[in-house]
């Protein structure tokens, strides 16, 4: 598997600026490696009162962009080393595609949405998929269905497209009589769960799996991109 295909589900682990660095040479002269940090931008947006709106995340993409010096790309300098977004789960927005999908989401709080990046094969795409499935339902939790997550790979670089995963969200409810931070705990013990499994197993692609997020709160919009290409790559972080 080539290092960009790394890179896609590496830019979450390493903080979606960028990639850490390894072999520092040793202290010389002004230079002390234990003064190195990495090059990674973040940024926060917050309404005080608590008030959920699309103008936090259209604020949360401009501090993106507003980043962009803090990443780096390579030789396609139209793909970057990975950028992201983290933001509460929309709910009025996924109850809206989820009906349109044929299943219905309980109240937030209830179920979990899984951002899941996996193999292009189908073959192999539909093993992960069991999968994951599968020991959501040994965990107590039942999954309600899944979404192709839309996308414009046309709004990325050569190299980006090339290693590019398939992107779904899948939806899990948890166990009648489960609060949320013990729904949010089995959420992780899944993502953990499914990720050994499958770096385990035998599948040809099983390196394209990754589970970027998976929570009762929260979902992670990232990839192999650089800031400005974020929102056309995820088109429906414009829908207000």
């Amino acid at each position: 598997m080539s290092k960009e295909s790394e890179h896609w589900r590496r830019s979450q682990r390493k903080g979606v600026g960028g990639i850490s660095l390894r072999g520092l040479p040793p202290a010389q002269g002004l230079y002390d490696p234990a003064n190195e940090r990495d090059a990674c931008g973040i940024g926060f947006v917050a309404n005080v009162e608590g008030r959920k709106s699309h103008d936090i995340i259209a604020k949360g993409i401009q501090i993106l962009v507003n980043l962009t010096h803090r990443g780096a790309c390579g030789c396609d300098p139209e793909t970057g080393d990975g950028a992201g977004v983290l933001i509460q789960i929309p709910h009025a927005f996924f109850d809206r595609e989820c009906s349109r999908l044929g299943f219905a989401l309980p109240p937030p709080g209830e179920y979990g949405i899984g951002m899941v990046f996996l193999p292009v094969s189908p073959q192999e795409r539909v093993l992960c998929e069991g999968i994951l499935e599968k020991i959501a339902s040994e965990e107590g939790l039942s999954v309600l269905g899944w979404r192709d997550t839309p996308i414009d790979a046309s709004s990325i670089g050569r190299l980006a497209r090339g290693t590019q995963p398939y992107i779904e969200q899948i939806f899990v409810r948890s166990a009648p009589g489960m609060d949320q931070d013990a729904l949010e705990r089995k959420l992780y013990v899944v993502r953990k769960r499914a990720e050994a499994e499958i770096a385990k197993s035998d599948l040809r692609d099983k390196s394209f799996f990754y589970v970027p997020s998976l929570s009762s709160r929260t979902i992670v919009y990232k990839g192999l991109l650089l800031a400005p290409q974020i929102a056309r790559f995820y088109g429906e972080l414009s829908d207000p």
